[in-house]
């Protein structure tokens, strides 16, 4: 008999999501918790943090709240040492948290470059390395990254697109690397999507966006955060190594 796949693997599964204090982090970790899972959240601002903990506790979920800053690597340690203390495992990490600092490359000043790398890459990195060591032991988990269409370039994003470049390199790489452990490892690459950063920008140039997108409109958070979902499941248990565009039909 072949086996029954869902969602259900996902209740009481420990997840760590980085940067779930607002936006597609947010989102994801509230999916989670609906879905039974034991979310840590983790931001940088403590505010925001606690407000996303508040709404999944609200709504019967099960979380922590860690601030902690991921391009530090004694930060990204000391998360996911808290998380394996209070829960035993940890199944899942979330790369979401990432920045961006735009501007063309002629003007981009050192600091302006390195901080970008750091947060995206850097926190990628970091979290990575402390959080695998628990999974190896187990045999079993699973590791999902943020990249971007930017990782093919994007003229005021040099940093950024490094970055996410870096991060899908990284991601085929791992998956090659922890196959055999029973790690998979994969990366989202999400389009233009609503959150704090898009409603900045100027209604006229968001038609211009949509425009140029297949099902003309821009994507939700809770949309990919179901493909992260998907990605933490037995849904995609044979799945890893690749990059899985969430653009409304935009290719890569």
């Amino acid at each position: 008999m072949s086996e029954s796949y869902s969602f259900s693997d996902i209740k009481d599964q420990v997840v760590i999501i980085t940067g779930s204090g607002r936006g597609i982090g947010k989102a994801t970790a509230k999916l989670f918790a609906a879905q039974g899972a034991k979310v840590a959240l983790t931001d940088l601002d403590e505010d925001v943090l606690q407000e996303s903990l508040g709404e999944i506790q609200k709504e019967g979920g099960e979380a922590h709240a860690i601030v902690a800053d991921v391009s530090k690597k004694e930060d990204a340690e000391r998360l996911v040492l808290e998380v394996y203390e209070k829960w035993g495992k940890i199944d899942c990490l979330v790369n979401n948290a990432g920045i961006t600092r735009d501007t063309l490359f002629i003007r981009m000043k050192p600091d302006v470059w390195q901080k970008v790398i750091d947060v995206n890459l850097g926190g990628t990195f970091y979290c990575t390395q402390a959080a695998m060591k628990y999974m190896r032991k187990a045999r079993k988990g699973s590791i999902i990254n943020f990249t971007s269409l930017a990782r093919h370039g994007n003229p005021g994003q040099a940093n950024y697109s490094a970055a996410k470049a870096g991060i899908f390199g990284l991601t085929k790489t791992l998956a090659m690397e922890l196959g055999p452990m029973g790690i998979r490892v994969n990366c989202i690459s999400p389009g233009f999507i609503e959150t704090r950063l898009t409603d900045a920008i100027p209604d006229k140039i968001v038609e211009q966006f949509k425009s140029r997108i297949p099902l003309q409109r821009v994507g939700k958070p809770e949309e990919v955060a179901m493909t992260v979902l998907f990605l933490a499941s037995k849904m995609s248990s044979y799945v890893s190594g690749i990059a899985l565009d969430v653009t409304g039909g935009i290719g890569s």
